[in-house]
């Protein structure tokens, strides 16, 4: 379904600011796949630009940023975008947050749906289970230093699994892992799995996604129009049904 409320919105103004169209160069993380699949199309109906989206990994991002990727614009968890301006990646001061999410847990469709509605039973839930996996993304970091803090590390490290280069939800689907671990925005979307919600608030972690202009950027108007078009309140609804909240 089109969005076209957004369009109405923000296509005068870009059409104003882009009279000559060029190519975004857009390096995003997973953890916003499908949203922007949905959003980047309206942007290019609603400006002269065209946009070349890569996704890739937070931990993927910073590697190729490092390597030199040339690049306009990178949304990535917002600590490591933060390493990236320290290290001149990034333009410093250039910050958007763009998104929110929280940590989600899937298992296999149809499977036993097992208790995670507080700390202490989630802690229960990974004790029982017969294997674990999470990301290695900034969901991952955040799980590996919950299980310390829930006491259990030693005891689950066996039967944990770090994933990389796919959603996790996909091994729960496959049935290579008992309950999975990852964005909510990276689950709700994948076939063969059921979502059993958030984390619980008592051991939430919220990672804030947010942009930031590549020092190697050309297209830097587009960029910057691009980032408007994304953070814009018109946007929020995309943002939300793809399980994220507006930065």
């Amino acid at each position: 379904m089109r969005h076209w409320p957004i369009v109405a919105a923000l296509g005068l103004a870009l059409a104003c600011e882009t009279a000559q169209g060029g190519e975004v160069r857009l390096l995003a993380s997973g953890a916003l796949r499908e949203a922007l699949e949905e959003l980047l199309p309206e942007f290019e109906r609603a400006s002269a630009h065209k946009v070349a989206l890569t996704i890739a990994g937070t931990a993927g991002i910073v590697n190729r940023m490092q390597k030199g990727e040339v690049t306009d614009v990178v949304i990535l968890a917002d600590y490591a975008l933060a390493g990236l301006a320290r290290e001149g990646k990034v333009v410093d001061g250039n910050r958007v947050d763009v998104a929110r999410s929280g940590v989600g847990v899937a298992v296999a469709k149809g499977a036993p749906k097992p208790d995670i509605g507080s700390g202490e039973a989630l802690k229960r839930t990974l004790l029982a289970a017969k294997s674990i996996a999470h990301s290695r993304g900034p969901s991952g970091i955040y799980l590996t230093g919950l299980f310390r803090k829930l006491g259990i590390a030693d005891e689950i490290k066996a039967k944990v699994k770090e994933v990389e280069g796919e959603p996790v939800a996909r091994l729960v689907a496959r049935g290579e892992v008992e309950i999975g671990f990852q964005q909510i925005s990276e689950i709700i979307h994948v076939a063969g799995v059921d979502y059993l919600g958030p984390l619980p608030p008592d051991v939430q972690h919220i990672t804030v996604f947010a942009s930031g202009l590549a020092a190697t950027a050309k297209e830097t108007d587009a960029a910057n129009a691009l980032v408007r078009f994304l953070t814009a309140p018109a946007a929020a609804p995309v943002l939300k049904k793809h399980g994220l909240e507006p930065g």
